[in-house]
Formats: structure tokens, C-alpha cells, sequence
């Protein structure tokens, strides 16, 4: 049977887990360490979920926090990073239903963004640069509509890339479930981007 784990990540994983014992001993450097290992996968698996840069740092700050307070219970059963994703998917996923009631406009990544050139003298094709930015927000917008676990899903998978293994035990899941979740995630995305794809 093959090891789902590669060898450079089992190594990553031993050293997040010796940096949690120490952060249980009130290490506060060693806290420090996980947080600069593992900000970028928090943050960035936080903004892909939420799209809001203002929810990003309050809710990556509130992953840590339970990482921090968490560290004297912690048992390392499964990788580091899949227990630390566990705790951002409630904390993402208790966010979304806060919000659900209220519209929900992503803002943009770039506060200089909103003014697009319309055309770029540097480049013989203006309209190319425009149409990437065009699809990229129908690809993030058509991400935000799927429901929370799809979503989830398709973030780990696609921006992660984390394997089916590691979302199954992300979101508590079979690995038939994961394999359906994201096939129905995907054929969502396409019927939602149909005219750009055809296009």
C-alpha cells in the first residue's frame, strides 16, 4: 500500500509537532514558528473562502488563538496541518453563517484596482489583460456561490493542494463523499462559467 505522505512533509510534520509541545509548555517562540509556517495556508485558505480582506486577519488571528489555547490537548493522530485546517474550516465555517443573511461583496485584493487601464502601451493586446482579470473575478465569483462544503472542498483541492485523503479528514468525510463533493463542485463551476469557456 503506498504511503499517502510524502517523505519532505512527514519532516515538516515532525517539526510542527515538536514546536506544539513546546507551545504547551508556554513556548512563546515556538508559537511563534508555527504561526510563520502556517500563516500563508491560514490566510490564504480564509480569503478563498470568505473573499473579504477586512473577515482574512481577524479570522486567521482566531485560527491561532485556538492553536494557542489548544496546545496542552493537542494529540498529533493526523499531520499538523490537517488539525490546524480542521479548526479554519469551523471558524470559516461559523463566519459564513453569521453572515449569510447579509450580501456579501468581496473587496478588492488591490484598492488601486477599481480604475483598469483600458489600454496598457506595453503590450500590443490590452483587451488580453482585461479579460484574464474578467475571468478570474467569474471564477472566484462562481467559487462564492457554491455552498460551504463544495467550496471548502475546492479550495483545499485546487489552491491547497491537499490530497483527497487530507480533505476527507479536513471535513470529517469519506473519501466517496470528497470524490462527489468536488465532481459536483466542478460541474457547478463549469455551468456557471459555460459562456467563457465556450467563448
Amino acid at each position: 500500500m503506498v504511503e499517502p505522505e510524502a517523505p519532505a512533509r512527514s519532516g515538516d510534520d515532525a517539526e510542527d509537532v515538536r514546536l506544539m509541545r513546546s507551545v504547551a509548555e508556554g513556548d512563546t517562540a515556538a508559537f511563534e514558528s508555527l504561526v510563520e509556517r502556517h500563516q500563508s495556508l491560514v490566510a490564504g485558505t480564509v480569503a478563498r473562502m470568505l473573499g473579504s480582506n477586512a473577515d482574512v486577519e481577524d479570522i486567521t488571528q482566531q485560527v491561532f488563538i485556538r492553536v494557542w489555547k489548544s496546545a496542552g490537548r493537542y494529540v498529533a493522530r493526523a499531520k499538523f496541518t490537517t488539525w490546524l485546517l480542521k479548526i479554519t474550516r469551523n471558524l470559516v465555517f461559523n463566519e459564513m453563517r453569521r453572515v449569510k443573511r447579509h450580501p456579501h461583496l468581496p473587496l478588492q485584493i488591490d484598492p488601486e484596482a477599481e480604475e483598469l487601464p483600458l489600454k496598457d502601451e506595453a503590450t500590443e493586446t490590452p483587451d488580453a489583460t482585461l479579460l484574464q482579470n474578467e475571468l478570474q473575478q467569474a471564477i472566484e465569483n462562481a467559487i462564492g456561490q457554491l455552498p460551504d462544503t463544495q467550496r471548502m472542498a475546492l479550495v483545499l483541492r485546487r489552491y491547497e493542494e491537499l490530497s483527497y485523503e487530507e480533505i476527507a479528514d479536513i471535513l470529517e468525510l469519506s473519501l466517496p463523499a470528497v470524490k462527489s463533493l468536488l465532481f459536483r463542485a466542478r460541474t457547478e463551476l463549469r455551468e456557471r462559467l459555460k459562456s467563457y469557456l465556450e467563448g
